[in-house]
């Protein structure tokens, strides 16, 4: 019975075997199913072997390997937490070298491309380029784009987010314009950052952002406790709606520079971001809060303007210090979103002008799809500190290191500026 049932099975798996027409068996197919099949089931195992401490599979993504016997197709997994590629079998590939590929490609077959393009169109081998396989690398960019702004976002809560604009030209209906590309950034309440989502749109109007936030909470995105961002009225607004209860943190990087924006001289504008800074160098908060008033005051007595933004902002400029301590640095700026938007800004440099708005999204996609992995694969808070965000009662700041009260460490702070920066006092 045990001869039988084998030799039925060695029928059925005869019958199975790829074939040309003439009914012989197609050996080098068969070698190509057998290579797919068993690196498949390699990286499946190592992927299991890196979930042993608790993590969890996170579907798959797929590439194409081409070999002597054919192309594979290659199901590489992904991982809850970290990330997971085989390199010691295929070589990772940029995917933002891959977006430029597509931007410089669309120009150069629209016509619309610039000298410069030109010649890193030569460099990078484009025009060899069949349009299939232009065509290939967008649809990858394109699905990889898809994810990043539709994948659950249900599975943790987010007590701190980032948004953040940045402004990149490109061809929209036959004209140049500045296209806002809009990212918010999230860290879990495992402690890990992700890319909660992404989007091109018209300007920074309240609409624009009302639906921009929105589809964060459509998917998954809930336990807002701060965001972080500029100063910008429409977006304010939508974080009130769409996050009722949230902080609202003003980053204070461009909260220095607008105040610093409003002096009428060179040496009034150096004051001023003196004074801000000997503010927010320092940690203890009674302190920065001390210095905060003493800076509005001091300020006043040169340059009006920039005291009244400072005074109207105090409220959001110092939000943070009502988080824990050891989240305070961070919390308080927008630098979160820094290093995407110098990466975008110069990757952009080499095509100039994106030939479409799908072309700029590809862009955006690919460098935060990057950065996404790299954070995937390390806390930026510790799981104790991160619920620290939630907790009811916050923990204090360490006993603060100066002599005397808050207001008279902070009087001795403002004395020495001003010394350093006479201009305030040869205005008053």
């Amino acid at each position: 019975m045990t001869a039988m049932n084998s030799l039925e099975q060695q029928q059925a798996l005869c019958q199975d075997l790829p074939r040309f027409d003439d009914g012989m068996v197609n050996i080098q197919e068969l070698i190509r199913i057998m290579a797919e099949s068993l690196v498949n089931e390699i990286m499946d195992a190592q992927a299991e072997d890196a979930c042993a401490d608790g993590n969890r599979r996170n579907g798959y993504r797929e590439r194409m390997l081409h070999t002597s016997v054919g192309t594979i197709n290659l199901r590489i997994p992904k991982l809850r937490r970290g990330s997971y590629f085989p390199e010691d079998l295929i070589v990772r590939y940029s995917r933002v070298d891959r977006a430029v590929i597509a931007a410089i490609s669309e120009m150069v077959t629209n016509g619309v491309s610039t000298r410069k393009v030109e010649r890193v169109a030569h460099t990078m081998g484009i025009e060899r380029m069949s349009s299939s396989q232009v065509s290939r690398i967008c649809e990858s960019l394109d699905d990889i784009v898809a994810d990043l702004q539709s994948r659950d976002l249900s599975e943790v809560a987010y007590p701190y987010i980032w948004l953040d604009a940045t402004y990149i030209k490109c061809r929209d209906e036959g004209h140049v314009s500045s296209c806002a590309l809009v990212t918010a950034i999230g860290v879990g309440a495992d402690g890990y950052r992700r890319l909660l989502s992404l989007d091109a749109i018209d300007t920074e109007t309240y609409a624009g952002w009302i639906s921009f936030l929105r589809s964060l909470r459509e998917r998954g995105v809930d336990g807002v406790a701060c965001v972080t961002s500029d100063a910008h009225e429409g977006l304010r607004r939508a974080i009130e709606e769409v996050f009722p209860g949230a902080a609202w943190q003003r980053c204070i990087v461009h909260l220095m520079r607008n105040a610093a924006s409003s002096a009428p001289t060179r040496q009034k504008r150096a004051a001023v971001l003196a004074i801000l800074h000997a503010v927010f160098d320092e940690r203890d908060p009674d302190l920065v809060r001390e210095l905060y008033h003493l800076a509005c005051e001091e300020v006043s007595s040169f340059c009006p303007k920039a005291a009244e933004l400072l005074e109207e902002a105090e409220a959001d400029a110092l939000a943070y210090l009502d988080f824990p301590y050891a989240h305070h640095r961070r919390l308080r700026t927008n630098n979160v979103q820094e290093r995407a938007n110098r990466e975008l800004k110069r990757r952009s440099r080499v095509v100039q002008v994106f030939p479409s708005r799908k072309s700029l999204i590809r862009m955006l996609g690919a460098v935060f799809s990057e950065m996404d992995e790299d954070w995937a694969s390390r806390r930026w808070f510790t799981e104790e500190s991160i619920a620290q965000a939630t907790a009811p009662s916050k923990p204090t700041a360490p006993a603060p290191a100066y002599e005397g009260t808050a207001e008279e460490h902070a009087r001795r702070i403002i004395d020495v500026v001003v010394a350093d920066n006479p201009i305030g006092r040869r205005a008053a």
